[in-house]
C-alpha cells in the first residue's frame, strides 16, 4: 500500500541508479515524495528512474562538478518549486590493489576523496543555500562502518568515509548556529551485499564462501541489503527524527558494537 510519509516533498538522490541509491530513490518515492534519481550513468540511471513506481524522474549528475551541482539545484528548484531532502550517496569504492598506505598513488588517493568527499561537500554547500528557507529540510550523507575502522587495502575510501562522517557534524552544527531549518546526518553501512559483490558470486566459487564466511563475524550473523540502508535513511529524513541532527546511525548488523 502507498504511504505518504514525504508527501510534497521533493529529493534528490545521487548515485540512484543502484543498489543503495535506487532503494532510497523507490522508497522516497513510496512514501510520495518526487524524486530526482541523480547519477553520472546516464544509461543505467534512467533504467532505474523507469522501473520505480511513483513520480520519479532521472538527472545527470557528476558529484564531483561544482557546475553540476549548481546547475541541478537551480534547474530542479526552479521546475518543482525547491527541494526539501537532499541523500548524498554516490560513491566509488576503487581497486583495492592500489589502495594501502605504502603505495597508493596520489592521483589514485585524489580520484577517490574527488568523488566521495568533494561530492559530499559540494552537495551539502548548494542544499544549504537553497534549502536554508525550507521548512523540514533534511541532509543524509551515506559513510561506512569503514570511516570508523582502520582498513589496510583501502586506505583512500576508508579516509574519505572518515572525512564524511565529520563534515555532516560540521554542516549539523553550521545550520542550527544560523536557525537554518535544516538537519543533517550520516548513515553507515556495514557488511551490505551490493553490486560490488554479486557480479562476482556468479563466477568466482571462493568468493560465496567468503561472504558466507564474513557474515558470521556479524553480531546478527547475517549479511544486510540496500534495503536496510534505506529505510534507515527514510527515519532520518522524515518528521520523527525532528530532534535529530548530527547523529551517526549505523546499519551494519552490530560489528560497530564490537
Amino acid at each position: 500500500m502507498s504511504q505518504t510519509r514525504l508527501k510534497d516533498k521533493v529529493a534528490l538522490v545521487t548515485g540512484g541508479a543502484q543498489d543503495i541509491g535506487r532503494e532510497i530513490a523507490r522508497i522516497f518515492a513510496r512514501e510520495g515524495a518526487l524524486v530526482v534519481l541523480a547519477d553520472i550513468d546516464d544509461k543505467a540511471g534512467q533504467l532505474a528512474a523507469n522501473e520505480i513506481p511513483g513520480n520519479t524522474i532521472f538527472w545527470h549528475l557528476d558529484v564531483s562538478s561544482e557546475y553540476d551541482w549548481q546547475t541541478a539545484f537551480s534547474q530542479i528548484s526552479a521546475r518543482f518549486g525547491g527541494i526539501d531532502i537532499l541523500v548524498n550517496n554516490a560513491n566509488i569504492i576503487g581497486d583495492l590493489s592500489q589502495q594501502n598506505p605504502e603505495h597508493c598513488s596520489l592521483g589514485v588517493w585524489h580520484h577517490i576523496q574527488r568523488i566521495n568527499l568533494d561530492g559530499v561537500f559540494l552537495g551539502c554547500k548548494e542544499a544549504i543555500i537553497h534549502m536554508k528557507n525550507k521548512p523540514g529540510a533534511a541532509i543524509v550523507n551515506i559513510g561506512s562502518y569503514s570511516g570508523k575502522v582502520g582498513v589496510a587495502h583501502a586506505c583512500a575510501y576508508a579516509a574519505s568515509k572518515a572525512a564524511i562522517i565529520n563534515h555532516t557534524k560540521s554542516v549539523a552544527l553550521y545550520c542550527a548556529e544560523k536557525n537554518y531549518d535544516i538537519r543533517c546526518n550520516v548513515v553507515l553501512p556495514g557488511a551490505i551485499v551490493t553490486s560490488l559483490w554479486t557480479p562476482k558470486l556468479k563466477n568466482d566459487k571462493d568468493l560465496k564462501p567468503q561472504l558466507q564466511s564474513l557474515a558470521k563475524t556479524v553480531p546478527l550473523k547475517r549479511m544486510g541489503s540496500p534495503v536496510d540502508v534505506a529505510e534507515a535513511v527514510l527515519y532520518l529524513v522524515t518528521p520523527e527524527a525532528r530532534y535529530v541532527t548530527g547523529s551517526e546511525l549505523s546499519v551494519d548488523g552490530g560489528l560497530s558494537a564490537h
